[in-house]
């Protein structure tokens, strides 16, 4: 007899729910092990019973669960206890409870709320989930689960179905096994595995760090952009850029103008207009007006060139400056086609390059150049070397075709020269202070008095001179193995033997500051960088239209209330309305 009653009591379920949805589809009762209708409150109770569960469908839509009361006059339901929400064969939420009205197509779940697609799970402790816009969302914290991507939490989170995009909000953490990203905001497309980052960011991995502000990035192929404040830690550099690119399988990182590499071991700055780092080869690639600054306590030291490569591991680095190399420090000074520094042996080896040759019309003036206080030293090649410990300058070598040339300190075109094979300088405090010039030496010197009176100009021959300088002035010359020479006064001096041959006074290139190492170079022209779009805040969940289908369900029965706002929240308030009314303040009304 109770069997007869249920069966009955479905099957007037089911028709009048399918007469009413000739006019409107309404919810439709499947199956029940037992139900109890409340007519006096206007809900039916269904129970499962020990084959099946509870079951009802609603315009494709499919709802299991233990325990279900059904509100007819509101198309309404609640369904408790192992509840299965399932959409054609790609979405499933389970859930302890779950709630769907059929006149607004909102559904909300609580308790273990789990919602899977065939690359995701997401897992929360409440959902609300909107047929007609096919979007899901949560405030209350929540956890993606993507095969290939990791894990991703955050305090509020959106689900866009058709396009299948998660969007997260607050406090937002993805998780891999090769990185960690911590954000403000993501845009996730579960397709692709294409991930938008907004506000301040970082991607930690075993070996860097990652910082911006505005960001993309592949989790598939594991590569990304970044701009504004973009910054790449490795273990012992810092690289910053406008617009940065990294590409984790190859363990390399570009980056894109105003280009700021710092080595925290070597205490070096690099700077340009573009970088590439390998960081499996220890290796820095950077052009476009660089500059690579030792930094050190009193006097740093800056070289310039179109193309700097700093390789090597942190103990033992080297610098490449190469075409149009240029050097600076207060009382240093330099010049040369290519400059290459050795930071562990303290070497540091100025080069002109073999392709201008002694025919080449332009050789002469890329030869090396190097000025210590008021003394030129030219040569093929020059080596400065320093040491590693103090960072001051020890010794120099000029080899083939030695010069050393410094200004008469009274007349206007006096030049005391020395010219030999090599020359070989030692420093005191930075200060050259002893010069041997070895092979074939020349000299002419501008020998004066105390008063600085001219006495004569000395031009001599010999094997080899030594010279010693103090206080920026040459103090003595002495002739080695002397072939031949004389003091002669000036006014028997000749005016055409006042140069030795080769003799090159380039005084006008020398750099003077940090800025004369680029005065030669092109008008600064960065490139422009469309960017990545700005982040465009999404229409709220809960907008004017859904607010609007939720009022239209109200029943006829003022004084029932509304199941279907049951969970949705009141409408925000703007901000505008909660300032006070600074007039009426004012007047005191």
């Amino acid at each position: 007899m109770k069997l007869l009653k249920l069966i009955l009591l479905l099957f007037c379920c089911t028709f009048a729910t399918t007469g009413f949805s000739q006019k409107k589809e309404k919810l439709k009762i499947i199956y029940a092990g037992k139900g109890d209708a409340n007519n006096k409150e206007g809900f039916t109770t269904f129970l499962r019973d020990n084959q099946q569960q509870v079951h009802f469908v609603h315009k494709g839509i499919d709802f299991y669960c233990d325990k279900a009361v059904y509100y007819s006059k509101q198309d309404f339901i609640e369904a408790f206890s192992n509840v299965r929400m399932i959409q054609g064969d790609t979405i499933t939420m389970t859930a302890n409870y779950t709630e769907y009205s059929g006149k607004t197509e909102l559904a909300f779940a609580r308790g273990n709320v789990v919602l899977t697609e065939p690359q995701t799970t997401l897992t929360t402790d409440k959902l609300h989930f909107d047929r007609i816009k096919q979007q899901a969302f949560y405030n209350t914290s929540g956890k993606v689960v993507r095969d290939s991507s990791g894990t991703i939490t955050s305090k509020i989170g959106r689900y866009y179905i058709p396009t299948k995009k998660y969007q997260f909000v607050d406090s937002v953490v993805l998780v891999n096994p090769e990185y960690t990203l911590k954000t403000k905001r993501l845009d996730f497309f579960n397709d692709s595995g294409h991930a938008y980052i907004f506000g301040p960011s970082t991607i930690t991995g075993e070996n860097n760090k990652i910082y911006c502000e505005r960001g993309f990035y592949d989790t598939q192929e594991d590569f990304g952009y970044f701009e504004r404040n973009a910054k790449i830690d490795y273990d012992d550099r810092e690289v910053k850029g406008d617009s940065m690119y990294f590409d984790r399988k190859l363990n390399f990182a570009s980056a894109t103008n105003n280009i700021v590499v710092t080595d925290t071991i070597n205490e070096s700055i690099a700077k340009g207009d573009y970088a590439e780092v390998w960081k499996a080869k220890d290796s820095l690639f950077i052009t476009g007006r660089a500059l690579a600054i030792s930094v050190q306590e009193k006097d740093s030291i800056y070289l310039h060139s179109d193309t700097l490569m700093l390789t090597g591991p942190e103990e033992h680095r080297i610098t490449r400056a190469f075409y149009n190399a240029k050097l600076y420090k207060t009382d240093l000074a330099g010049k040369a086609d290519s400059i290459h520094a050795d930071h562990k042996t303290g070497l540091t080896q100025m080069i002109n390059l073999a392709r201008y040759n002694s025919k080449d019309p332009f050789a002469i003036k890329r030869k090396p150049l190097l000025w210590n206080i008021d003394n030129q030293m030219s040569g093929d090649t020059i080596h400065l070397i320093s040491n590693v410990e103090t960072k001051q300058l020890d010794s120099l070598k000029v080899f083939y075709n030695a010069f050393l040339v410094s200004k008469d300190t009274i007349s206007d075109d006096g030049f005391n020269q020395t010219k030999g094979k090599e020359l070989i300088g030692l420093f005191k405090e930075n200060e050259l202070y002893n010069v041997d010039i070895i092979k074939n030496a020349e000299v002419i010197f501008y020998s004066r008095n105390d008063t600085g009176e001219l006495i004569g100009i000395n031009k001599s021959k010999s094997g080899s001179i030594n010279i010693k300088i103090s206080d920026n002035d040459i103090e003595e010359i002495r002739l080695i193995n002397k072939v031949d020479g004389d003091l002669s006064p000036e006014s028997m001096f000749p005016k055409n033997a006042n140069r030795l041959r080769g003799f090159d006074w380039r005084g006008d290139e020398r750099p003077n500051s940090v800025e004369d190492l680029f005065k030669d170079d092109p008008p600064l022209n960065l490139p422009i960088i469309k960017g990545l779009d700005d982040y465009v805040p999404p229409e709220d969940f809960f907008d004017e239209e859904l607010r609007t289908r939720i009022d239209n369900a109200k029943p006829e029965d003022k004084t029932k209330e509304n199941k279907a706002a049951r969970n949705v929240p009141e409408k925000k308030t703007l901000e505008v309305d909660k300032k006070p009314d600074l007039k009426k303040k004012k007047s005191g009304n």
